[in-house]
């Protein structure tokens, strides 16, 4: 079955889950992520961090000293600390399946919640796949698809960018080519100076999302460089990489024009030439 990447914020961890799933909104430092199509059990995972290099160990052992429902289960080449809990929602019966891992000072948390009597493959095979990852390791960039941090990062701009531009020019904003010549009036209309950087990010960003609408293949993905993570673009599976949250800071910044349209014919000819 093919999978997906996932690097979760700030690079603790990672993992891989099924092609078929997404991942979804959900309470702060908990991932959720389940196939919202042929549902088949809702899987979220949590990372704690601590100073101790025994923090994991020592976590799971309080884990199974404290609750006698938990057995020691090993998943992939995790140790885990493995419970599971039925309870009843309307009419229908479900479980809750618990694991708590990890190594050194990150302890990991598992949930898998399904229709009572289903498989737990799918969760166990994302907790193979599982990789806690060292502060002290310099990873290769990576391009895995967009999370929902970055999500909300690319909708909030698109919300400020778009009531900005009706705003200033009385006209619907739809992020399709046409609206180009409407970026570019705002542009040249000098009312955004230069430190006003979240501004012409949210244009960058908005500028990216035309280039979705009008150009197949071309989607979302989230950017992972050392420390750095942000969305960006990317043509199929080429090497074609657009990074619009800074397109247009970079070039205010350093004192040059912002032309949208050719900024899109540029990118345009790129995926033409991949074609």
């Amino acid at each position: 079955m093919d999978k997906k990447r996932y690097i979760a914020p700030g690079g603790w961890f990672a993992l891989y889950y099924p092609e078929r799933w997404s991942e979804f909104e959900d309470e702060e430092g908990s991932f959720l992520f389940y196939d919202p199509e042929k549902w088949n059990g809702n899987f979220r995972i949590s990372a704690y961090k601590d100073r101790s290099s025994s923090y994991a160990r020592e976590s799971v052992a309080d884990e199974l000293r404290q609750n006698d429902q938990a057995r020691l289960k090993t998943v992939g080449s995790w140790e885990c600390a493995y419970s599971c809990e039925t309870f009843m929602e309307g009419n229908e019966a479900y479980t809750t399946h618990f694991w708590l891992t990890g190594v050194g000072n990150v302890s990991v948390e598992c949930s898998f919640t399904v229709a009572k009597g289903s498989s737990v493959e799918p969760a166990e095979d994302i907790i193979a796949s599982l990789e806690i990852r060292s502060d002290n390791r310099r990873y290769p960039k990576e391009y895995i698809p967009v999370r929902v941090l970055e999500i909300n990062e690319i909708n909030q701009a698109y919300d400020w960018a778009s009531s900005y531009i009706k705003k200033a020019l009385k006209k619907d904003f739809t992020a399709t080519g046409r609206d180009l010549d409407h970026m570019q009036k705002v542009i040249d209309g000098g009312k955004l100076n230069p430190r006003q950087t979240e501004a012409w990010q949210a244009l960058g960003l908005t500028f990216g999302t035309i280039l979705v609408n009008e150009m197949d293949g071309m989607d979302w993905v989230t950017v992972i460089d050392g420390s750095e993570e942000y969305p960006a673009l990317r043509f199929a599976d080429t090497d074609l990489v657009v990074a619009p949250l800074n397109l247009f800071a970079d070039k205010v910044r350093r004192g040059e024009p912002c032309d949208v349209k050719k900024e899109f014919e540029r990118i345009k000819n790129e995926v033409e030439r991949r074609l």
